[in-house]
Protein backbone atom coordinates (compact mmCIF):
# COMPACT_ATOMS: atom_id res chain seq x y z
CA UNK A 1 0.00 0.00 0.00
CA UNK A 2 1.63 3.29 -1.09
CA UNK A 3 1.87 6.21 1.35
CA UNK A 4 -0.40 9.23 0.91
CA UNK A 5 2.57 11.25 -0.39
CA UNK A 6 3.44 8.56 -2.94
CA UNK A 7 -0.19 8.35 -3.99
CA UNK A 8 -0.40 12.14 -4.45
CA UNK A 9 2.83 12.16 -6.49
CA UNK A 10 1.69 9.26 -8.66
CA UNK A 11 -1.74 10.81 -9.19
CA UNK A 12 -0.19 14.15 -10.19
CA UNK A 13 2.19 12.46 -12.63
CA UNK A 14 -0.58 10.33 -14.14
CA UNK A 15 -2.94 13.30 -14.50
CA UNK A 16 -0.24 15.47 -16.07
CA UNK A 17 0.83 12.77 -18.50
CA UNK A 18 -2.68 11.99 -19.67
CA UNK A 19 -4.00 15.57 -19.80
CA UNK A 20 -1.26 17.67 -21.39
CA UNK A 21 -3.36 17.76 -24.56
CA UNK A 22 -6.34 19.08 -22.59
CA UNK A 23 -4.44 22.31 -21.88
CA UNK A 24 -4.48 22.99 -25.63
CA UNK A 25 -8.19 22.24 -25.93
CA UNK A 26 -9.03 24.33 -22.86
CA UNK A 27 -6.89 27.21 -24.12
CA UNK A 28 -8.76 27.18 -27.44
CA UNK A 29 -12.07 27.16 -25.56
CA UNK A 30 -11.05 30.07 -23.31
CA UNK A 31 -9.79 32.00 -26.36
CA UNK A 32 -13.10 31.37 -28.09
CA UNK A 33 -14.94 32.57 -24.99
CA UNK A 34 -12.91 35.77 -24.85
CA UNK A 35 -13.22 36.44 -28.58
CA UNK A 36 -16.89 35.59 -29.01
CA UNK A 37 -18.48 35.26 -25.58
CA UNK A 38 -19.39 31.59 -26.02
CA UNK A 39 -18.87 29.23 -24.31
CA UNK A 40 -18.94 30.97 -20.98
CA UNK A 41 -15.89 30.32 -18.77
CA UNK A 42 -18.05 28.53 -16.18
CA UNK A 43 -19.27 26.16 -18.91
CA UNK A 44 -15.69 25.32 -19.82
CA UNK A 45 -14.80 24.54 -16.21
CA UNK A 46 -17.97 22.52 -15.52
CA UNK A 47 -17.62 20.69 -18.85
CA UNK A 48 -14.01 19.78 -18.09
CA UNK A 49 -14.94 18.51 -14.62
CA UNK A 50 -17.84 16.52 -16.06
CA UNK A 51 -15.67 14.98 -18.77
CA UNK A 52 -12.92 14.01 -16.32
CA UNK A 53 -15.57 12.59 -13.96
CA UNK A 54 -16.90 10.38 -16.77
CA UNK A 55 -13.37 9.19 -17.60
CA UNK A 56 -12.69 8.38 -13.94
CA UNK A 57 -16.03 6.59 -13.56
CA UNK A 58 -15.49 4.49 -16.70
CA UNK A 59 -11.97 3.66 -15.53
CA UNK A 60 -13.20 2.69 -12.07
CA UNK A 61 -15.89 0.44 -13.54
CA UNK A 62 -13.37 -1.10 -15.93
CA UNK A 63 -10.99 -1.61 -13.00
CA UNK A 64 -13.71 -3.65 -11.33
CA UNK A 65 -13.52 -6.00 -14.28
CA UNK A 66 -16.41 -4.68 -16.31
CA UNK A 67 -15.71 -3.69 -19.88
CA UNK A 68 -17.88 -0.74 -20.78
CA UNK A 69 -16.38 -0.08 -24.19
CA UNK A 70 -14.02 -2.53 -25.89
CA UNK A 71 -10.54 -0.98 -26.25
CA UNK A 72 -10.61 -1.34 -30.03
CA UNK A 73 -13.67 0.95 -30.23
CA UNK A 74 -12.55 3.71 -27.86
CA UNK A 75 -10.86 5.58 -30.72
CA UNK A 76 -14.24 6.07 -32.38
CA UNK A 77 -14.89 8.67 -29.69
CA UNK A 78 -12.67 10.86 -31.89
CA UNK A 79 -15.76 11.32 -34.04
CA UNK A 80 -17.14 13.68 -31.34
CA UNK A 81 -14.58 16.50 -31.68
CA UNK A 82 -14.23 15.82 -35.41
CA UNK A 83 -18.00 16.16 -35.90
CA UNK A 84 -18.13 19.30 -33.76
CA UNK A 85 -15.33 20.75 -35.88
CA UNK A 86 -17.09 19.94 -39.15
CA UNK A 87 -20.32 21.44 -37.84
CA UNK A 88 -18.49 24.62 -36.75
CA UNK A 89 -16.63 24.88 -40.06
CA UNK A 90 -19.76 24.73 -42.19
CA UNK A 91 -21.93 27.10 -40.20
CA UNK A 92 -22.51 30.29 -42.15
CA UNK A 93 -22.65 33.97 -41.29
CA UNK A 94 -24.56 34.91 -38.18
CA UNK A 95 -25.33 31.25 -37.51
CA UNK A 96 -21.62 30.60 -36.97
CA UNK A 97 -21.18 29.31 -33.46
CA UNK A 98 -18.27 28.07 -31.45
CA UNK A 99 -17.39 24.41 -31.89
CA UNK A 100 -18.10 23.54 -28.29
CA UNK A 101 -20.66 25.93 -26.91
CA UNK A 102 -21.97 24.31 -23.76
CA UNK A 103 -21.23 22.02 -20.86
CA UNK A 104 -22.32 18.85 -22.66
CA UNK A 105 -20.25 19.45 -25.80
CA UNK A 106 -17.18 20.43 -23.74
CA UNK A 107 -17.56 17.30 -21.60
CA UNK A 108 -17.95 15.29 -24.81
CA UNK A 109 -14.71 16.64 -26.20
CA UNK A 110 -12.94 15.85 -22.91
CA UNK A 111 -14.28 12.29 -22.95
CA UNK A 112 -13.48 11.82 -26.63
CA UNK A 113 -9.93 12.96 -25.99
CA UNK A 114 -9.65 10.62 -23.00
CA UNK A 115 -8.84 7.18 -24.41
CA UNK A 116 -5.36 7.49 -22.97
CA UNK A 117 -6.84 8.48 -19.62
CA UNK A 118 -8.96 5.32 -19.47
CA UNK A 119 -6.08 3.11 -20.55
CA UNK A 120 -3.88 4.53 -17.76
CA UNK A 121 -6.47 5.08 -14.99
CA UNK A 122 -7.98 1.58 -15.24
CA UNK A 123 -4.87 -0.41 -14.28
CA UNK A 124 -3.93 2.27 -11.74
CA UNK A 125 -7.29 1.97 -9.95
CA UNK A 126 -7.11 -1.81 -10.18
CA UNK A 127 -3.76 -1.94 -8.38
CA UNK A 128 -3.82 0.82 -5.73
CA UNK A 129 -6.94 0.01 -3.72
CA UNK A 130 -9.95 2.03 -2.66
CA UNK A 131 -8.24 4.45 -0.25
CA UNK A 132 -5.49 5.39 -2.66
CA UNK A 133 -8.05 5.62 -5.49
CA UNK A 134 -10.04 8.18 -3.49
CA UNK A 135 -6.89 10.24 -2.86
CA UNK A 136 -6.07 9.97 -6.59
CA UNK A 137 -9.53 11.24 -7.57
CA UNK A 138 -9.15 14.18 -5.14
CA UNK A 139 -5.78 15.05 -6.72
CA UNK A 140 -7.40 14.88 -10.16
CA UNK A 141 -10.09 17.30 -8.96
CA UNK A 142 -7.50 19.83 -7.81
CA UNK A 143 -5.50 19.47 -11.01
CA UNK A 144 -8.56 20.07 -13.22
CA UNK A 145 -8.80 23.49 -11.55
CA UNK A 146 -5.08 24.07 -12.14
CA UNK A 147 -5.50 23.10 -15.82
CA UNK A 148 -8.44 25.49 -16.23
CA UNK A 149 -6.55 28.38 -14.62
CA UNK A 150 -3.47 27.71 -16.76
CA UNK A 151 -5.53 27.49 -19.95
CA UNK A 152 -7.45 30.65 -19.09
CA UNK A 153 -4.15 32.46 -18.51
CA UNK A 154 -2.70 31.14 -21.78
CA UNK A 155 -5.86 32.23 -23.56
CA UNK A 156 -5.75 35.76 -22.15
CA UNK A 157 -2.98 37.15 -24.33
CA UNK A 158 -4.25 39.96 -26.55
CA UNK A 159 -2.40 38.85 -29.71
CA UNK A 160 -3.79 35.35 -29.45
CA UNK A 161 -7.31 36.69 -28.84
CA UNK A 162 -6.94 38.97 -31.89
CA UNK A 163 -5.88 35.96 -33.99
CA UNK A 164 -8.92 33.98 -32.88
CA UNK A 165 -11.20 36.95 -33.54
CA UNK A 166 -9.82 37.20 -37.11
CA UNK A 167 -9.51 33.52 -38.01
CA UNK A 168 -11.40 31.67 -35.30
CA UNK A 169 -14.27 31.02 -37.72
CA UNK A 170 -12.16 28.34 -39.40
CA UNK A 171 -9.19 27.91 -37.01
CA UNK A 172 -11.10 26.57 -33.99
CA UNK A 173 -13.14 24.02 -35.99
CA UNK A 174 -9.97 22.82 -37.76
CA UNK A 175 -8.22 22.34 -34.39
CA UNK A 176 -11.14 20.19 -33.22
CA UNK A 177 -11.12 18.19 -36.46
CA UNK A 178 -7.38 17.54 -36.07
CA UNK A 179 -7.88 16.43 -32.45
CA UNK A 180 -10.64 14.03 -33.57
CA UNK A 181 -8.50 12.66 -36.39
CA UNK A 182 -5.57 12.08 -34.02
CA UNK A 183 -7.83 10.19 -31.59
CA UNK A 184 -9.17 7.97 -34.40
CA UNK A 185 -5.68 7.44 -35.83
CA UNK A 186 -4.58 6.22 -32.42
CA UNK A 187 -7.24 3.51 -32.64
CA UNK A 188 -6.11 2.46 -36.10
CA UNK A 189 -2.41 2.31 -35.28
CA UNK A 190 -2.99 0.55 -31.95
CA UNK A 191 -4.49 -2.49 -33.70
Amino acid sequence: MPSVGETIGTAAAVFTGTNVDDVIILTVLFLTARAGGVPRPWQIVVGQYAGIAVLVAVSAVAALGLTVVPDRWVGLLGLVPFGLGVRGLFRKGDDAAPVASGVVSIAGVTVANGADNISVYTPLFRTIGVGSSLVTVAVFGVLVAVWCVAASWLGSHRRVIDLVERSGRWLVPVVFMVIGAVIMAGMIFRE
